[in-house]
């Protein structure tokens, strides 16, 4: 599984501590750890949480990543941008518990964190624990157990009912500030990790023409 990294500008100093615990843990269980930035609060190319929603749809809907590890101060932010995203289904996470219940119930394709708000003494142990519950188990094989059918039927219902409520990405990539898009891609490695795995055409050929 390719699972991208997105940091926005205001905990970006904190990537390098959050692409650690994640790389850590994800190739325990053998995924591919994609950091998009930013790496550091000086960067050139900034990101809001924003355009971390908006770079997480690219992502997911490209298949260029398979699963979108972000957040912000307090996460939700970020969890908001990427579920206004067609084919994003984001979860706060803020403990393993949360991990675990999303991963398990709702079986998502992205994760929020908060970076700032109750992020302290061993806070790097507290991602790790959390990244660990959200890998180490097959998704969507429901909690409790018994209750597993009808959350399964659940998911199936609201992805009908975000894909009758959204566009599809490459209608949004047309529509939205442009100004913003060119922003939200002006990553330092976007380039180099984006096209090599993205596998949709269209929405290559229009983000190159930017």
């Amino acid at each position: 599984m390719k699972i991208a990294l997105i940091s926005e500008n205001s905990q970006a100093a904190k990537n390098p501590i959050i692409n650690e615990a994640l790389t850590k843990v994800a190739g325990e269980f053998g995924h591919d750890v994609h950091n998009y930035g930013m790496y550091s609060a000086e960067d050139d190319a900034s990101l809001t949480y924003v355009m971390n929603g908006l770079l997480a749809g690219i992502l997911l809907n490209s298949k260029a990543a398979d699963f979108v590890v972000t957040g912000c101060g307090t996460g939700m932010g970020s969890m908001l941008a990427c579920n206004s995203m067609p084919g994003v289904f984001c979860g706060l996470v803020i403990d393993p518990t949360d991990a675990f219940l999303f991963s398990q119930i709702n079986a998502g394709n992205a994760m929020s964190m908060p970076y700032a708000k109750g992020f302290g003494w061993a806070a790097e142990l507290n991602l790790e624990d959390c990244y660990r519950k959200l890998f180490e188990m097959e998704p969507g094989l429901g909690y409790p157990k018994e209750r597993a059918a009808i959350m399964a039927a659940n998911r199936t219902k609201l992805t009908d009912l975000k894909a009758a409520a959204c566009h599809d990405m490459l209608s949004v990539l047309k529509s939205v500030d442009q100004d913003l898009l060119k922003s939200a891609i002006a990553g330092e490695k976007f380039a180099e990790l984006f096209y090599p795995n993205s596998q949709d055409d269209q929405i290559s050929a229009y983000l190159k023409a930017l």
